[in-house]
């Protein structure tokens, strides 16, 4: 066993020597003005981009729904709103629109 716990504490030994002479005592770098400024501007674009693509995407249930919500308050203020509710009910993914309001309103007229 103790032939064994040598060769392990020679290449120990090695491999610490070995990566003391690699790595350097100081790290010199610098990074100057301009470089430092592209860098956090290019990160700071990146995350702002990020950001609207998150908010437009949680935004656009909210949007379709304030939509939906608006055509159905004008069909129900045109007084009948079993038209368009009908037409909503073959579709419902698709909210009513004012054009298909307004559609609904010529089709109660005639």
């Amino acid at each position: 066993m103790t032939r064994l716990t040598k060769r392990y504490e020679k290449f120990l030994l090695t491999g610490m020597l070995t990566v003391g002479a690699i790595l350097p005592l100081t790290a010199e770098a610098y990074v100057g003005p301009g470089a430092g400024l592209s860098l956090l501007t290019a990160l700071w674009g990146i995350i702002a981009a990020v950001g609207m693509a998150l908010f437009f995407v949680i935004m656009w249930p909210i949007r379709r729904m304030r939509r939906r919500r608006k055509a159905e308050a004008a069909a129900a203020s045109a007084g009948d709103s079993s038209t368009v509710q009908a037409r909503t009910a073959q579709n419902p993914e698709s909210p009513p629109t004012t054009t298909r309001v307004e559609q609904a309103q010529r089709d109660q007229r005639s």
